[in-house]
């Protein structure tokens, strides 16, 4: 398994792939040692972009998350750029119960490129188990101008 570190305005992002595509996103940790594969590299290239305002989305290869219906991650690749959904919206379209939502979340391995971050409780936020928590997701929503749906 390869990994790549990049260190962005919300911390460091420890990025592995294995057999061409990305399987996890880590938030911390150390320095990657040696260059990046190829996939990594444009991982970080497009990482760079996003945090640079000049991309609102990934195109990379993603390995299937262990543990999490496809479906469920299709949904949250649906949540546009810059806008929300909650638990609960979630919950109806794919037959779940908002908390199994909610957990579904919390296990997502690839964070920030199969945004989590956009999902959010039916009165606040909800919870985020990347970064800072709770401060990590709030610092993304408003990166994608979604900050309004705060107040």
């Amino acid at each position: 398994m390869a990994g790549a570190v990049l260190d962005g305005p919300f911390g460091r992002l420890r990025i592995t792939e294995a057999e061409s595509r990305l399987t996890r996103i880590r938030f911390g940790g150390a320095a990657a040692a040696g260059e990046p594969t190829p996939l990594l590299a444009e991982a970080l290239r497009q990482f760079r972009d996003y945090f640079a305002g000049r991309r609102e989305g990934f195109d990379l290869p993603l390995a299937p998350a262990e543990g999490l219906d496809e479906a469920f991650r299709a949904a949250l690749l649906a949540i546009p750029f810059g806008e929300t959904r909650t638990y609960g919206d979630l919950a109806k379209e794919l037959g779940e119960s908002p908390q199994a939502i909610g957990r579904l979340c919390g296990a997502n391995p690839l964070p920030i490129l199969v945004p989590c971050h956009r999902v959010l409780a039916q009165n606040g936020l909800g919870g985020y188990s990347g970064g800072a928590g709770i401060e990590t997701k709030v610092a993304l929503l408003k990166h994608e101008g979604a900050a309004s749906l705060l107040i």
